[in-house]
């Protein structure tokens, strides 16, 4: 028997394997998009990093961490636009009433806690989204605005875990793995 048929045999299995192990490019960092306003009036960035769920290996689950900014122009400064925390499955809202008024204004939170390189936590109450992320119900709440001064910590660290609360009031915990955010960075204006 010749050793060559063998392995030109084994040559197909090495290549699957070797494919199956290789990254996803949607987890080798931060996509980038060039978008415009719905008024058509200006294009920005759409960055977008994808995280994981702590307790789900599923790939159709994905949370994700989203930025959008207008990048430098030759007569101006980049300007921060939003960035939002993109969950896919319905968050607890929490109606919390503002400081400076009383009586009848309550608005749409979202309670996180971030914890940053495994650090302790921090707790905040986000601005509940928009409905971005399509879902079986359109007026559900999947997602949540993330404050600049915690995306400013987020980049600045390697692994960042975000726990909130779906609908039932169970723990979501997710993470992100942050890769370079040097082309956030300059096209943002958030160092």
């Amino acid at each position: 028997m010749k050793p060559t048929p063998l392995l030109l045999s084994l040559v197909p299995l090495v290549c699957i394997s070797f494919a199956a192990a290789q990254p996803a490019p949607s987890d080798q960092g931060w996509g980038q998009a060039q978008k415009r306003d719905a008024a058509d009036t200006y294009t920005f960035t759409h960055f977008t990093l994808i995280g994981r769920f702590a307790n789900s290996a599923a790939l159709a689950d994905r949370p994700a961490l989203t930025v959008d900014c207008i990048p430098r122009s030759s007569s101006g400064r980049a300007k921060f636009l939003a960035a939002d925390l993109l969950v896919g499955k319905t968050l607890k809202i929490d109606w919390v009433e503002p400081q400076e008024i009383h009586g009848t204004n309550y608005f749409p939170k979202v309670a996180v806690e971030y914890r940053l390189d495994g650090a302790g936590g921090e707790q905040q109450q986000w601005s509940a989204g928009t409905d971005r992320v399509p879902t079986a119900k359109p007026s559900d709440k999947d997602s949540a605005s993330v404050p600049k001064d915690a995306l400013k910590k987020f980049l600045r660290a390697h692994t960042v875990v975000i726990t909130a609360a779906d609908e039932q009031g169970a723990p979501l915990e997710m993470r992100f793995d942050i890769a370079d955010p040097a082309a956030i960075k300059a096209s943002c204006n958030v160092d």
